[in-house]
């Protein structure tokens, strides 16, 4: 069974989508299938495609949830040693070797991600050159644009 790691906040969102999913998208989809059955001819009823069309994608992304909560790996970073390592579910504070520019990323399970508002994938190039290193160390990271050198400044068990 593969295991798909997460943060306690990850694991409580999958549960929350697959809920809404459950009780109210599939309900409603089922009515509206119903619905564009009352209108007739089924061949050339554009709303019936549509809604099983979302009835099929509603579907797949429950199995989909269903399987990633059965093999979930909730990892609390509060619970870890707090040793200055970087490991999954901490916050990383990082200064660029070449520019100075502070940034900080969290890493989380692949769902989770959000480059947006500073969320990494355990999985992305950023977190794998991360991982096993301490505060302190630099860490090499092949970018499209280049090699980034990165200072570990502090690392953030929450």
């Amino acid at each position: 069974m593969q295991r798909y790691p997460m943060t306690p906040e990850g694991h409580q969102a999958l549960e929350e989508e697959l809920k809404q999913l459950k009780t109210i998208e599939r309900p409603r989809i089922t009515t509206a299938i119903a619905e564009a059955r009352e209108h007739g001819d089924l061949k050339e009823n554009a709303e019936y495609h549509a809604a099983r069309e979302q009835q099929g994608l509603c579907e797949a992304r429950i199995r989909d949830i269903e399987a990633k909560l059965g093999g979930a790996q909730v990892i609390d970073p509060a619970k870890l040693p707090q040793d200055g390592r970087v490991v999954f579910g901490v916050t990383v504070v990082l200064e660029n070797a070449d520019s100075g520019e502070e940034c900080q990323y969290k890493i989380v399970g692949d769902d989770e991600a959000d480059f947006k508002v500073g969320k990494i994938s355990v999985n992305s190039p950023i977190a794998r050159g991360l991982i096993g290193k301490s505060e302190g160390d630099e860490a090499q990271i092949q970018t499209p644009s280049g090699l980034v050198v990165f200072e570990i400044l502090e690392v953030i068990y929450q």
